[in-house]
């Protein structure tokens, strides 16, 4: 609904002063703030109005008024005034993310421990989606007489390992049949089409080799799975025992993130740039006190996973959203650069 221009400011003072101070906005309070000639009397109608219409709320009878969750969604999308990321906060982004900057999965650790810091809020990630990887490296170290490590790398840059176990010995030509194979039929494809069919069909082509490659080739199929799953990596969830909203079931939502799959489904089901949820628009009960902002990062201009807080509904929209956004774009960069090395 479209409100006036003078509706328009009390709500944005009113979120403002409450994400500020955490404290219901009373009429008297709001008149200091206001830079308009209103009589008290005035401002009380319109803070009435604007309960009736949803966008604010009267946690009891005498107390000031707070936003409700549409009306924090209507100041994101038409009131806030987004703040600029100053430089002593780019600076410690970018001290922060530095170090393993050549390693995609240790960068994105690294920014979520920066972000969860400077927001006081959880952060998380998603390591890059693998569907349309491909695999870029595969290397198998003998570290036994029948054991070995397979080492496999993708084209985001993921690296996934795993030991494998033969029932005979490891040998030069065994080795050599190995890396053939790694050459002309797995290098450069998909890790989406590693699958155990695909794989039976290339050991039927290796003659007597077939059964003794047969355990190589289903770790190569089982880490290619892997690959091709976001993971998501958490942090900072100890910061929200810091926010009063979520007392009495901070533990319960601590419990609820920790289990990852449900975050990972929600960034899947992300489509654009930027996504800001607040309150009861997430689909998860434990989240109906929580807002998430969450914004995508890119390898070489392919979207690949998304970076961002979760907090109170009362998080400092501003501010945060900017300092989300800087990041991931740098991270966006800092990945590219990684995989071109």
């Amino acid at each position: 609904m479209e409100l006036s221009e003078r509706k328009q400011k009390i709500l944005a003072t009113i979120v403002e002063m409450y994400i500020k101070t955490g404290e219901p906005v009373g009429s008297k309070g709001l008149l200091k703030e206001l830079d308009m000639q209103l009589s008290s009397a005035t401002i009380r109608n319109e803070m009435s109005e604007l309960v009736n219409l949803g966008y604010l709320e009267q946690p009891h009878t005498s107390a000031g008024r707070v936003p409700s969750n549409q009306g924090y969604r209507y100041y994101v999308d038409y009131l806030m005034k987004r703040q600029e990321v100053d430089e002593k906060y780019r600076r410690l982004i970018e001290a922060g993310i530095a170090r393993g900057s050549d390693d995609p999965l240790r960068l994105l650790e690294n920014a979520v421990a920066v972000l969860a810091e400077l927001t006081h809020c959880a952060a998380v990630t998603t390591t890059p989606r693998g569907e349309n990887a491909v695999i870029r490296r595969i290397e198998l170290v003998p570290v036994g007489r029948r054991t070995a490590m397979m080492v496999l790398l993708t084209s985001t840059g993921i690296l996934k390992s795993r030991m494998c176990r033969l029932d005979t010995e490891w040998s030069p030509s065994l080795l050599e049949t190995f890396y053939n194979v790694a050459s002309s039929a797995l290098i450069g494809r998909p890790v989406a089409e590693i699958g155990a069919a695909m794989l039976q069909s290339l050991a039927a082509s290796l003659g007597s080799n077939a059964l003794v490659m047969l355990p190589v080739l289903g770790v190569v199929s089982d880490l290619a799975q892997s690959a091709a799953l976001a993971q998501v990596v958490l942090g900072g969830q100890s910061n929200l025992l810091g926010h009063k909203e979520f007392a009495g079931n901070v533990y319960e939502l601590m419990e609820f993130l920790n289990k990852g799959e449900p975050l990972n489904h929600i960034v899947n089901l992300s489509k654009s740039g930027l996504d800001v949820l607040i309150g009861t628009e997430n689909q998860y009960q434990q989240l109906e006190k929580s807002s998430i902002i969450l914004a995508k990062y890119f390898i070489h201009g392919a979207q690949a996973g998304a970076i961002g807080v979760i907090g109170p509904t009362r998080i400092d929209y501003a501010r945060l959203i900017p300092g989300v956004q800087y990041l991931t774009k740098l991270v966006s960069e800092l990945m590219s650069q990684a995989l071109d090395e």
